[in-house]
This record gives C-alpha cells, sequence and structure tokens, in this order.
C-alpha cells in the first residue's frame, strides 16, 4: 500500500514536469532558496523526500545510489533506507514506473531530474530559486481540472503532490488601482485544512529537497568552489610577488 501511495504521489510530479514547468515571465517573483548544498543532514533528507515523492516516475539517469556517500551516507544506510527491494546500491536512479504505459497515460515520460535544478534557472533566479517557489506555492483551485494551481505557474497542469505534508491553503489578494483598472496583488496565505507539518516544517522539507536536487545536478560543486577560492589566493599571491620581482630586477634600469 505504501509502494502504491508512493507511485501515484510521483505520477503527480509527472505531469507538471513533463509539461514543462517553466514560466519566468508569469506568476509570482521568484524567493531565494535556502543554500544548504554543504549541510549533509539537510542533503540526506532530501534524499529521502527524492525518493519517496520522485523516484517513483522520474529517473536520475545520471545518478548511482552509490553516490549518495559523498554526503554521508554509508552503503548499508542506502541499502536500508532508500532502495527497494530489487535495486542495487552500485545502479542509477531508475524510476519504477514502466515508460510505454507513462506514455500511453500522460502523453509523454517523466523527464529525467538529474539536471532540473541547473535547467530551470533564469532571469527571475536560480533553478533552485524556482524550485524552491514553486513547491510552496500551490492552492485549491475547484475551477481546475486537477482541483490545484500554482502561483508561480499559473494553471499548472500539475497537482499538488506534497499536500498532505502542507495542508490545504488559499492565497490571499488586495484590490488595488492600476490605469484605470483593478490589479489583484498577493499578500499572503490563509491555512484551509493543516497538514501532517507545520508551515516551518514544511518551508525546510522543501528547502532540503531542493538543496538535494541542486547537490545531484553538480555532485562536484561544493569542491569545485573550494579549488577555485585557493586557486584564486594562489594567483594573488603570486602576482605580488611576480611584480616584487619585476621590480627587483629593473630598479637599476635607467
Amino acid at each position: 500500500m505504501k509502494k502504491i501511495k508512493q507511485l501515484a504521489l510521483g505520477l503527480v510530479v509527472a505531469l507538471g514536469l513533463a509539461a514543462g514547468v517553466h514560466a519566468e515571465g508569469e506568476g509570482i517573483a521568484w524567493d531565494k532558496a535556502p543554500s544548504k548544498t554543504n549541510d549533509m543532514a539537510a542533503l540526506q533528507n532530501g534524499a529521502k523526500l527524492f525518493v519517496n515523492y520522485c523516484l517513483n516516475c522520474h529517473s536520475a539517469a545520471f545518478m548511482r545510489f552509490n553516490r549518495l556517500k559523498d554526503i554521508g551516507l554509508t552503503d548499508q544506510e542506502i541499502k536500508d533506507n532508500l532502495l527497494f527491494t530489487t535495486d542495487k546500491v552500485g545502479e542509477t536512479m531508475k524510476s519504477a514506473i514502466d515508460p510505454r504505459q507513462a506514455k500511453d497515460w500522460f502523453g509523454a515520460n517523466p523527464p529525467d531530474l538529474t539536471v532540473i535544478a541547473r535547467s530551470r534557472a533564469g532571469h527571475g533566479g536560480t533553478g533552485a530559486d524556482y524550485l524552491y517557489t514553486y513547491l510552496r506555492t500551490y492552492y485549491r483551485d475547484s475551477t481546475k481540472a486537477t482541483g490545484w494551481n500554482n502561483l508561480a505557474f499559473p494553471s499548472v497542469a500539475m497537482p499538488h503532490a506534497l499536500w498532505e505534508l502542507q495542508g490545504e491553503r488559499k492565497p490571499l489578494y488586495d484590490v488595488v488601482e492600476e490605469h484605470g483598472h483593478e490589479a489583484h496583488v498577493f499578500k499572503g496565505w490563509e491555512q484551509v485544512t493543516p497538514g501532517t507539518m507545520t508551515p516551518l516544517q514544511y518551508e525546510t522539507a522543501v528547502g532540503d529537497l531542493v538543496a538535494y536536487l541542486q547537490w545531484m545536478g553538480e555532485p562536484a560543486q561544493n569542491t569545485r568552489i573550494r579549488v577555485g577560492v585557493w586557486v584564486l589566493l594562489f594567483l594573488g599571491v603570486f602576482t605580488v610577488i611576480t611584480w616584487r620581482l619585476n621590480a627587483a630586477f629593473w630598479k637599476d634600469v635607467k
């Protein structure tokens, strides 16, 4: 029953991302995603959320389970907590859904999520900013076929996969006059029914999930940044040394 529930939630996620959830010029401004790519506990929790809510439909074809050792997990912890019975720790993250069935049901296979956080970057912010905003701005809308809508992507085809965690909310608006017409300006949220998490817990969980998606898109990014800092420091010191040597060599030349 648990696996069926997870599969259903994964299918829901597939609908929105397969349709190309991207609206740089629409919806509200993107919120800044918290920086957690160095937080091992957050990345581990994000990996757990990814496996439970995303992996049933979305593959991460360029990521192996054993790469999760880079975020502090052991092979045994990966086997016990993140693998289905048929998976092996050295395999890539493959979705549980049959691609042919997915195509029959939705018209297209759910997209791979390995680099989803990198591919959604735009003038509104980073891909992490977009995903962080998108997963936090769902609300009930009875006029839509799915019963859900999203402020970051108005009229999105994807229902709210994480609604049990967040609960049901509705947006609140101020009515303002613009150029002789009334306009609705978003001002906040009203919680209609509670979820299994408090609002703060849900935002933290989404931040963890987005951080994991961001890390998965480039697992070596933290190493790259650290090496880059040391290279710049070396070049700075070497520049000073070169400058002083040049001055010493030419000081007697008139």
